[in-house]
């Protein structure tokens, strides 16, 4: 791998910062299967709507996710299936012992 640019690094701590918090992954999973609106994510991840609601600011300005609106609903999803990938190979390197 080829150093990358300061900007590229920084791009990539803010990415680990949005992913290091334990309500934003509870988010991101429960996205991995597919696009789900506000309150479906709120009853899963157990939360109020407003206080996922602002995580899922978070995780769009920071270009993780993505939102479509279907008439009055807005859907959310994982925003490129990278995301899943890095989910997925984080888990596979704390399981490997």
């Amino acid at each position: 791998m080829t150093t990358p640019h300061p900007e590229e690094m920084q791009q990539v701590t803010q990415m680990f910062k949005m992913l290091s918090d334990p309500t934003r992954l509870k988010i991101l999973l429960s996205l991995q299967d597919g696009e789900r609106n506000v309150t479906s994510i709120a009853a899963e991840v157990h939360m109020e709507q407003s206080a996922v609601s602002h995580q899922l600011k978070l995780l769009k300005d920071n270009r993780i996710i993505k939102s479509e609106r279907q008439g009055k609903t807005i859907l959310y999803s994982l925003d490129d299936k990278h995301v899943v990938d890095i989910l997925q190979k984080t888990f596979e390197h704390i399981h490997h012992r």
